[in-house]
């Protein structure tokens, strides 16, 4: 059966974490199918913190490799999503 998977993280400090996390991004990008990116912003300051929502295709198994990288990155919150299709 087809499955899809969705991701959040919440990335509580983006300064400090941004480059241990844009490497991951980047090693595991044919995985990522569509990727949301946001924080708070004015015209005074911008926030620290970040949420990044990730669409995931490809195989499972691919997934899990992904999912072990992410978590082992401090400062950064995964929340997970799976829809079977």
């Amino acid at each position: 059966m087809k499955e899809t998977r969705i991701i959040g993280l919440l990335i509580r400090d983006r300064i400090k974490e941004a480059g241990k996390l844009q490497l991951a991004l980047n090693k595991y990008a044919h995985l990522i199918k569509s990727r949301l990116g946001f924080h708070e912003l004015s015209e005074d300051t911008c926030s620290r913190m970040g949420f990044i929502i990730l669409q995931l295709t490809g195989k499972s198994d691919e997934w899990q490799a992904f999912e072990t990288e992410i978590s082992e990155i401090g400062g950064v919150e995964m929340q997970k999503m799976s829809f079977e299709l």
